[in-house]
């Protein structure tokens, strides 16, 4: 979609998105930076390109390929990311950088400090695995990334987009990061001539998730919700949508996800691209999550199809799913809960019509691709206004 922009009353500045992958960009980003260009930015994207390079071509920005690697930790690779952005910002020289995630927003914004980069913006889409795993090496990691962030987003010439109030109250509480640094931006927008609410689909109901396949979006606590509706005779049908992640520690190996198919529990899809194809056949959506979320855009666009959503009851999905008015909450990492939650969707096709209705309502009033768009450009052009003031 494009969305439609205020020229900018100064001279043309370059804009840079740091972005850990190229498919990320274009499925959370594009449209911003579409506005932007029309609004007077220069853009350039820095990403580590792999299938979605030619796609970025092709809107006519150019494109910076990076050597990134997005889980590693090993110091080498670090040092040599961190190299790489100084090289990248002291020859680009841009006049904004937007940082897009946790990583980039610490890398860049230290790489940015020290070639002087007049305005940074950071986006960070939910604060992940060192702020929620309990793991020796998130506890570690932990007091080191707190540190850096109160000394690196606190800049007077920057700005830290959240998604949702729970990740502002743990950066300011837990990290230092002061509330007039931060503003509150709702997810990445959806849609709303792409995704439109329709009607419930007839046959069994259709339980569909989207998301990449990651033991910590709860694909595991899925298909045991399966195993057991399918033992107490519940007729449905459980679909997932969505690539494994090999970076990710966490990422589902395709060997299990074909072993759940040929038992009957599910069927996955694998990536697709016919997302709202996928919601006028689904009766319901689900994220059974217990990782760190901005605001899931997959539930954006599934709610802006009149889908009811059964979700955990976690940051970003509480942005989205409001209990017993548009959807159901469950607590993370309870198989039997999100059974239960599903059976009751499953089996009333009224309260699915109602909860997908009001599902709809919310998504156009609160979620609405402009209003991200909007709210975005007008940091850049606050950013713009504090140039020189770091």
């Amino acid at each position: 979609m494009e969305v439609v922009a205020k020229k900018l009353p100064f001279a043309r500045p370059k804009l840079l998105y740091l972005v850990t992958e190229d498919w990320y960009f274009c499925s959370h980003r594009l449209p911003i930076a579409r506005a932007a260009r029309s609004a007077g930015y220069e853009v350039a994207v820095a990403t580590r390109v792999q299938n979605h390079g030619e796609q970025i071509r092709r809107e006519g920005f150019r494109l910076v390929p990076l050597r990134w690697r997005r889980r590693s930790l090993h110091p080498w690779h670090e040092t040599r990311a961190v190299v790489d952005l100084l090289r990248l910002y002291r020859r680009e020289r841009p006049d904004i950088v937007h940082h897009i995630a946790l990583k980039p927003a610490v890398y860049g914004s230290l790489a940015a400090k020290i070639t002087k980069v007049p305005a940074t913006a950071n986006t960070v889409a939910g604060l992940g695995y060192v702020f929620t795993s309990g793991e020796l090496k998130a506890r570690i990691l932990s007091p080191l990334l707190r540190l850096a962030i109160r000394s690196l987003l606190n800049q007077n010439n920057s700005l830290l987009i959240l998604q949702n109030p729970d990740d502002q109250k743990v950066l300011s509480e837990y990290c230092g990061v002061r509330s007039e640094k931060t503003v509150l931006i709702r997810g990445s927008g959806v849609d709303l001539k792409r995704f439109v609410p329709m009607p419930q689909p007839v046959g069994i109901p259709r339980v569909t998730m989207v998301s990449r396949m990651l033991w910590d979006k709860g694909v595991g606590e899925l298909v045991e919700a399966s195993r057991r509706l399918k033992q107490a005779g519940v007729e449905l049908e459980i679909t997932l949508v969505g690539p494994p992640d090999p970076e990710n520690p966490a990422s589902i190996p395709e060997s299990q996800l074909r072993r759940w198919e040929s038992e009957g529990l599910i069927e996955w899809l694998g990536h697709r691209s016919d997302i709202e194809d996928i919601w006028r056949r689904s009766a319901v959506a689900v994220l059974p999550t217990s990782y760190g979320e901005g605001v899931p855009k997959a539930l954006l666009e599934a709610a802006a199809c009149a889908r009811p959503i059964v979700a955990t009851d976690v940051a970003g999905c509480r942005e989205i799913v409001k209990h017993e008015d548009n959807g159901l909450l469950v607590p993370a990492k309870n198989a039997g809960a999100l059974a239960e939650a599903i059976h009751r969707l499953v089996d009333d096709p009224v309260l699915r019509r109602r909860m997908g209705e009001r599902g709809g309502e919310l998504a156009a009033a609160d979620f609405s691709e402009e209003t991200v768009v909007e709210k975005t450009l007008g940091v850049y052009e606050k950013l713009i206004s504090l140039r020189g003031t770091s």
